[in-house]
């Protein structure tokens, strides 16, 4: 690792240090089981006085992906039933190249909150939210976009999210006698970077011998719906020994998943939290979840609460039953060690930040 790389890593370390801190409070906003009044939702968001509140969603992949772009949609439609507000309008599939002429749309369709899915189709964002200032507008960004007056955003921690992804692989592995992981993702992109290098290093907590591969199965940037490529992928890994796969993978997650239940290999999805409740014919090992919908409840009780506004970015913690690692019917070891690597994360252990702030720094380096 170069000596600039390093230095962004400390200096993200101590970053996500004093985020990670601010973003653990006890407060009603953080109570996943506490909902905003409808008359306090429609106070706050009714940009256009009609007495209702219609949501936009603007999502860069399908809408029924079954992944990570549909947990915000679903979340969307079932918060708009619980609260009587008019449906959803949702516009999917969104590239970068079109995201402004797609939003902007979106906007003019009496929609009061918009919820940008994927900081890839952010860029158009700064003059958004100038042309539709009445808009909310709500990014979860992922790793972080520029702060913008007109935005309020939410970011997470990849590597931390990843490094209970990685502990939670390790064990399944462990359980099942296998020593060797493909992580099937889209194309390199930097944030896959921080995921597979954090994946690995959980891994490596459990046995240092586990070996994961990362394969990239998109034909462009932000590919993730390669089904064709993705599960041919899987079929060669499987061929070179690997006995557990990580679909790191939007519209081809299914697919991927599937394939791996009709050849016996143990499969995790990224994103989705209802993974282990689904009664579909694929045997998940589990998810990596940073789910849209379950990070859009927790950000609108904080904008109610006055805690995100526009113009500020509150990053979620890596918290169990919130985000990072979930097994379905996992071993007491298996449940254990993923319940030991959040509370490793939650005493911001100092040797463990300081690999994964390292792992980011490396991950969002300039080339």
């Amino acid at each position: 690792m170069s000596s600039k790389s390093m230095r962004l890593g400390v200096t993200l370390c101590v970053f996500w240090l004093i985020a990670a801190g601010c973003g653990d409070g006890d407060d009603a906003a953080n109570d996943d089981t506490t909902t905003p009044a409808t008359a306090e939702l429609v106070e706050t968001f009714d940009a256009n006085d009609d007495g209702t509140i219609t949501i936009g969603v603007a999502a860069a992949g399908p809408r029924d992906d079954n992944g990570y772009y549909q947990s915000l949609v679903d979340f969307a439609i079932q918060f708009s039933v619980e609260n009587g507000f008019a449906d959803p309008i949702v516009s999917d599939d969104i590239g970068a190249d079109e995201a402004a002429h797609a939003m902007s749309d979106l906007a003019q369709q009496g929609v009061d909150i918009i919820f940008v899915g994927a900081a890839e189709i952010a860029e158009p964002l700064a003059d958004l939210t100038e042309a539709f200032p009445d808009i909310f507008w709500y990014c979860n960004c992922g790793a972080g976009f520029s702060e913008l007056s007109g935005l309020a955003q939410a970011t997470d921690w990849g590597s931390a999210i990843h490094f209970t992804a990685g502990v939670a692989m390790g064990a399944t592995l462990a359980d099942s006698g296998g020593d060797k992981a493909v992580f099937l993702g889209c194309c390199d992109l930097n944030f896959e970077k921080e995921a597979y290098a954090a994946t690995v290093a959980g891994m490596h907590t459990v046995d240092p011998d586990f070996t994961m591969d990362y394969v990239g199965t998109g034909d462009f940037a932000y590919d993730f719906d390669n089904s064709a490529n993705a599960t041919a992928a899987l079929t060669a890994s499987a061929a070179n020994g690997a006995t557990l796969a990580y679909a790191y993978l939007g519209g081809a997650l299914d697919p991927v998943g599937q394939l791996a239940t009709d050849e016996g290999i143990e499969v995790f999805a990224a994103g989705p939290a209802d993974i282990c409740d689904r009664t579909d014919d694929i045997d998940w090992a589990g998810s990596i979840v940073f789910d849209g919908g379950r990070y859009a409840a927790r950000a609108l009780r904080l904008i109610v609460a006055g805690e995100l506004t526009e113009g500020s970015t509150y990053r979620f913690p890596t918290e169990q039953g919130l985000n990072g690692a979930e097994l379905c019917g996992a071993s007491e070891a298996a449940a254990t060690a993923v319940a030991d690597a959040f509370d490793l994360l939650g005493s911001f252990d100092e040797d463990l930040m300081a690999l994964l702030g390292a792992i980011s720094g490396e991950a969002y380096a300039a080339e």
